[in-house]
């Protein structure tokens, strides 16, 4: 297949296994949204989503939850690891809400990155699953698969996000950022296939006998 062909593919066989893309991670807005993707940084969503009810019963807004002492949320999110980190980032970007934004999570990219334990990932799927700004967030699961799909030469997960939002229409990045996500976890798991195994790796590359190779992030 030439690359053109692969995305069309990839692009039309993903939709029609994911039609319904929900979110993930469980929230009601875009402030706990952001705490929950913050919270997901070398978690699963399944933990994320055990947790958050707890600290979302505590306090599910900045104004409320800059009330809460640090100690008080690492004890609660102790379960999604890196607790004393995340914890301070959860406090501080809280009382930088309620200062400069008025309580209100920015749509704005750069806004965003400089909250406290916000990096581009999380910024960018915060405004792709809260506001429907299109972006294309790269977490690993993409990053293996554009790679075993030859759509990048993953060098870097920066080079990864510029040469999806390349190839796939603008409209559509929001909805395959979820959906390679899901297709990655169900079919393409990096232990599962090594780029000779899936439907997706199969059909895009069906003279490929050796293991496809793969950058991490």
């Amino acid at each position: 297949m030439l690359k053109k062909e692969r995305v069309e593919y990839i692009d039309k066989r993903l939709a029609e296994l994911y039609p319904v893309v929900p979110v993930p991670l469980d929230h009601k807005d875009p402030y706990t949204l952001l705490v929950a993707v913050l919270l997901s940084a070398q978690c699963t969503d399944e933990r994320v989503n055990q947790i958050t009810p707890a600290l979302f019963a505590r306090a599910d807004n900045p104004f409320d939850m800059r009330e809460v002492h640090v100690e008080e949320i690492r004890q609660i999110i102790r379960p999604c690891g890196l607790s004393p980190r995340k914890s301070k980032a959860i406090s501080e970007l809280s009382h930088i809400l309620v200062n400069k934004y008025n309580g209100e999570v920015p749509v704005d990219m750069d806004a965003l990155e400089e909250l406290p334990g916000v990096g581009h990932k999380t910024a960018s799927v915060v405004l792709a699953q809260a506001f429907g700004v299109p972006t294309f967030p790269v977490d690993t699961h993409i990053h293996r698969l554009a790679q075993r799909w030859s759509l990048t030469n993953g060098r870097s997960v920066e080079q990864t996000e510029k040469d999806l939002k390349r190839l796939f229409k603008k409209d559509r990045w929001n909805d395959l950022h979820l959906q390679i996500i899901f297709y990655g976890r169900e079919y393409c798991t990096a232990r599962g296939c090594d780029g000779t195994v899936c439907e997706i790796c199969t059909t895009t590359h069906p003279d490929r006998k050796k293991p496809k190779k793969t950058r991490k992030s």
